[in-house]
């Protein structure tokens, strides 16, 4: 069966008229003892969830924080980050994600830009958070610590003490789909990281259409909690409510692990927290907890699926492995497949401008899969192919041009930019900065980011298209190439790579593989081996660090 985008626009989702602040009661009600998070030792249900998350709301009440109000997470994957974050918006704040190794002064600068009264965090970084707070809003810092905090007069104070002051009952603050849930700054690849203002509406939209695409289920209201019920017509070969496992590794502080942790706790699913990725511990974890969907970035699958313990673990129980945050190359891919032989690939595309996923992959039983595709669009979204430069135009299929969203995740844009928000959100539209083409059944192609795309002697190169060829060479592990500045020419092309283990690479013959493969405009014309990619807690290989090289 090949169907066209047709086959799956008919479906709309209704979207209930609520807000995040009722998450963990919801989750609560519908999965009361069933194990929530597994952290370690460590095992909080989501009745627990709820009742510690009541806690930290009434903490943050106690301490002045009201509606609207930013709390700035500064903590790396646990089970407080799950309590403090739903605490949070269930007290009607703000949330503001922050990358716990952030150096002071991108702290300090996201602390002023977003006002933040309130921090959590953990003691590896709390020195760093001192110094980055002072002189500004935050007045309470609750540290994530098994032992008492001393930070005389920093307004510090320990988490778990922090709870135990306070009641686990709570009423969910009274905030609106409009308001923002998230102030969360891009990933800042190509430039200074922004802060996109996520919408409570946004959120809960892109996680009913989560629930939709990869679980075949509708969220609605009832008695003022979100549940689930089924959507007739659609058989999902994905998520099923209340049954299996997810092995957490992605950085709960990027959109996409988050988003997908709110979409796969609304299913019912464990979350167990494998903290610093090993891909050997991953997949003892995923054997020992029989996963059943597990989600991550290229880089994170290219080392797993290659790993030797694949062929020794019981992986039969995994029916979805997820892609996001890159797009991810073929060869990749293919190992995935073996990897998982029970398993659908699913790749899928989004931007923190977009919430979190703006296409995806169908889990529709007896769908083909498109090799290199990120799917369709999910459910009630639109995209448009349209020429750079030229938004009220489009392009037709297999023809490439800027990919521009709507939908209801589309954000509300960026803090403190006016100017670049009116340049990306148009009429309810978003100019994704993303190079893309359709086929012929409506099928997305990520071809490149527009800030990636080289011009060289007048002609268009995207390294999406050599990366994908380098990485085909059985020396090379991973790839990515960037421009170097040649003058009135223009960008020349260079690709920095990683050999696989015990291989040597051979600079020439590899620029040779290329070259037999592409028109002459697009030749690699030089090859810069390194140990490995610099890349983003998210995953995302950072270009910016590899053009720093050229200079």
């Amino acid at each position: 069966m090949t169907p066209n985008q047709s086959d799956w626009a008919d479906t709309a989702l209704s979207y209930p008229q609520t807000s995040m602040a009722v998450w963990a009661p919801s989750m609560a009600a519908m999965y009361g003892d069933r194990a929530a998070v597994v952290d370690g030792d460590r095992v909080l249900t989501y009745r627990e969830l709820d009742e510690c998350s009541a806690q930290f709301a009434n903490a943050l009440s106690a301490a002045g924080v009201v509606a609207h109000d930013v709390v700035l997470m500064h903590l790396g994957n646990c089970a407080d980050f799950h309590i403090a974050y739903y605490g949070a918006l269930r007290a009607g704040a703000t949330l503001t994600l922050v990358n716990p190794l952030q150096p002071g002064p991108g702290l300090r600068r996201q602390i002023e830009e977003t006002g933040a009264v309130a921090a959590v965090t953990a003691p590896a970084q709390l020195d760093t958070l001192l110094g980055a707070s002072e002189g500004t809003t935050v007045e309470l810092i609750a540290v994530v610590s098994d032992e008492p905090v001393e930070a005389a007069g920093a307004g510090a104070v320990q988490f778990a003490e922090l709870l135990a002051r306070h009641s686990t009952e709570f009423e969910p603050a009274q905030v609106s789909g409009d308001d923002v849930a998230h102030i969360a700054y891009t990933g800042g690849t190509t430039g200074v990281s922004k802060g996109v203002r996520v919408l409570h509406r946004n959120v809960v939209g892109n996680v009913t259409q989560m629930c939709g695409w990869r679980a075949g289920h509708q969220t609605v209201v009832k008695d003022g909690l979100v549940s689930l019920e089924k959507i007739d017509g659609l058989d999902i070969a994905g998520v099923t409510p209340a049954q299996g496992s997810t092995i957490v590794v992605s950085p709960l502080f990027h959109a996409h692990a988050l988003i997908n942790t709110s979409f796969l706790l609304a299913c019912g699913l464990t979350q167990v927290l494998a903290g610093r990725f090993d891909p050997a511990r991953m997949l003892e974890l995923i054997e020992r907890y029989e996963a059943s969907y597990i989600t991550g970035s290229p880089a994170m699958w290219h080392s797993l699926a290659t790993h030797p313990d694949v062929a020794t673990r019981d992986l039969s129980t995994v029916r979805v492995v997820s892609s996001g945050a890159a797009p991810i190359d073929h060869v990749t891919l293919e190992a995935l497949g073996r990897a998982f032989p029970n398993a659908t690939v699913a790749e899928g595309y989004g931007l923190t401008e977009g919430t979190c996923v703006v296409t995806a992959m169908p889990l529709a039983r007896g769908l083909d899969y498109r090799i290199g595709s990120v799917g369709l669009p999910v459910f009630d979204t639109e995209i448009e192919i349209r020429p750079q430069g030229d938004a009220a135009g489009t392009v037709g299929p297999n023809e490439r041009g800027e990919l521009w969203v709507r939908g209801p995740q589309v954000t509300d844009g960026y803090l403190g930019h006016p100017e670049i928000t009116a340049e990306q959100y148009v009429d309810g539209w978003l100019a994704t900065g993303d190079i893309a083409y359709r086929d012929d059944d409506g099928y997305l192609f990520i071809a490149d980011r527009a800030k990636d795309m080289l011009i060289y002697k007048g002609y268009n190169v995207y390294p999406r298209e050599l990366e994908e060829i380098i990485v085909t060479h059985p020396s090379v592990s991973t790839a990515a190439v960037v421009g170097r500045d040649v003058g009135a020419t223009g960008q020349e092309p260079v690709a920095f790579v990683v050999p696989v283990a015990g291989a040597d690479i051979d600079e020439g013959e590899l620029e040779a593989y290329v070259a037999e493969r592409v028109l002459p405009y697009k030749k690699i014309r030089e090859v810069v081996v390194l140990d490995a990619l610099p890349t983003s807690a998210a995953g995302k290989i950072l270009k910016t660090d590899l053009r720093a090289q050229l200079t």
